[in-house]
């Protein structure tokens, strides 16, 4: 779920719903009167070879949305900056862009717009979002224009990833970032408490002991957060059973399964670290944004997040690089992954995707250009040196880890054991955002009251997530 993850869905919060025509048209070279008719865009509508990349003599224009807003200087001024370079190659493509109030996806607006068919040419999704926007035929097959000419480094790009934006062998967007969750620390209280922050906890019951230590210090210092409303607190759950082996959907996505052992073992665990050891703090049914502010703050000593939270933490809160670590997911059986990608809208002309698919390529798919051109990103004073989004494999991954190093703007040592102990990663249950509302309710439970019955919560909660998953 911003900087990312209110780009990821389950960190957006709810919103009122605001009309799918409220997106602020900016053009980030040029205008165009082009694609919102959804007609064909291009002037010699002739049917061609869709494995074939776009003739540069095509005149085409796209629109598409999640470009940076003003108020974001640096990076529209770079959106810019690639839009005039794509053009040097592709002179005849007018790349409309859009930006859109709030973040680049709030589900109330999302969903809207699909419904509308409003969305643009090239629209931006998280990677859950597939069922819905497939179920609302908003996604063009673009398996037959994606190949390695029209994007060169596809065979480096990590297959997990990709499988991500596909559904019945047929790919349906590509990628813009990806993320696994791992154990944000902060280094300070860590090496307060006596920790080694180089060495972040590699187990629960690690996690529970640090804990107890970060939260000795007092001065209302906890030792370990955790999230419990606005469906972040079931997104976490599900973070906590993947990393022990769990499950919180069976493998027919038809009925839960978080009612075992596995779940009974987390919930004692984060009951015993709330009410035994006193360790998570008072302040209890946050959502995203309450633990990096505190962890920001120094009154947190860790939590499972995404490592792009450190950015947002610097940008937005003022926080330093240096003040945070990262270790893989506790358990290390299999951490939540997931990310976000842009998609091509159904029914527009077979130039318009190609022309889609030549400018992805060129502004997320292209290691040392367009969001991989880290020297840029460094001169721009933006962060460079956070481990994701890092798709890549093979030379594509050397050569860019080699760039992230070299232009870093934080230590990137802090990293050292998340980037060398890689947890393979386990895509969000079907019905994502459903399921974590249910779940919000066994994490509230548990973290507000002495007395919860773990047994009940589980299984009240296993009842409701059936009945979600009955519907689909």
């Amino acid at each position: 779920m911003r900087s990312a993850r209110f780009r990821r869905t389950h960190r957006a919060s709810a919103v009122t719903l605001v009309s799918a025509l409220a997106l602020t048209a900016l053009a980030a070279c040029g205008t165009s009167s082009s694609s919102d008719d959804g007609k064909d865009g291009s002037e010699n509508g002739a049917a061609s070879d869709p494995a074939a990349p776009l003739d540069p003599k095509t005149k085409v224009t796209i629109t598409i949305d999640c470009m940076p807003p003003a108020a974001k200087a640096a990076e529209l001024k770079e959106w810019k900056e690639d839009v005039a370079a794509f053009n040097k190659t592709y002179p005849n493509v007018t790349v409309s862009g859009r930006s859109t109030p709030g973040q680049c996806l709030e589900p109330p607006r999302f969903t809207a717009m699909l419904k509308a068919k409003s969305q643009p040419d090239v629209f931006y999704t998280y990677f859950t979002d597939l069922p819905q926007v497939l179920d609302n035929d908003g996604a063009a097959d673009i398996s037959a224009y994606v190949n390695d000419t029209t994007v060169p480094l596809l065979k480096d790009i990590d297959p997990h990833v990709l499988n991500s934006l596909k559904h019945d062998g047929k790919l349906y967007g590509l990628p813009t970032s990806n993320y696994t969750m791992g154990l944000l620390v902060n280094r300070k209280l860590f090496q307060q408490a006596g920790l080694d922050p180089d060495a972040p906890p590699r187990t629960w019951a690690e996690v529970r002991t640090a804990a107890k230590k970060i939260a000795g210090l007092g001065k209302g210092i906890a030792g370990f957060g955790e999230y419990s409303a606005g469906n972040t607190g079931g997104w976490h759950f599900t973070a906590q059973m993947y990393s022990i082996g769990g499950e919180v959907v069976d493998a027919s996505g038809k009925k839960a399964a978080f009612n075992d052992d596995l779940g009974r073992q987390v919930a004692e665990n984060l009951h015993a670290m709330r009410w035994e050891d006193d360790s998570m703090g008072k302040t209890q049914l946050l959502k995203w944004g309450d633990l990096q502010k505190q962890i920001a703050t120094d009154k947190l000593g860790m939590f499972l997040a995404a490592p792009d939270d450190i950015a947002y933490m610097v940008q937005q809160l003022g926080a330093q690089y240096e003040n945070f670590g990262m270790g893989p997911i506790p358990g290390g059986r299999s951490t939540l992954a997931g990310g976000n990608n842009y998609t091509i809208k159904q029914g527009i002309s077979s130039d318009k995707i190609k022309a889609a698919v030549a400018w992805l390529n060129f502004k997320n798919l292209t290691v040392g250009k367009g969001q991989f051109d880290w020297a840029r990103t460094k001169a721009d004073k933006l962060p460079v040196g956070v481990p994701q989004p890092n798709f890549w494999l093979g030379d594509s991954k050397a050569k860019d880890d080699a760039a992230r190093v070299e232009h870093a703007t934080m230590p990137v040592a802090n990293f050292k054991t998340f980037m060398d102990n890689p947890v393979p990663g386990k895509a969000e249950p079907p019905k994502a955002q459903e399921v974590y509302k249910v779940l919000d309710n066994v994490m509230s439970g548990l973290l507000t009251n002495k007395d919860a019955d773990i047994d009940k919560l589980l299984s009240t909660a296993e009842d409701q997530v059936n009945q979600v998953l009955s519907h689909q």
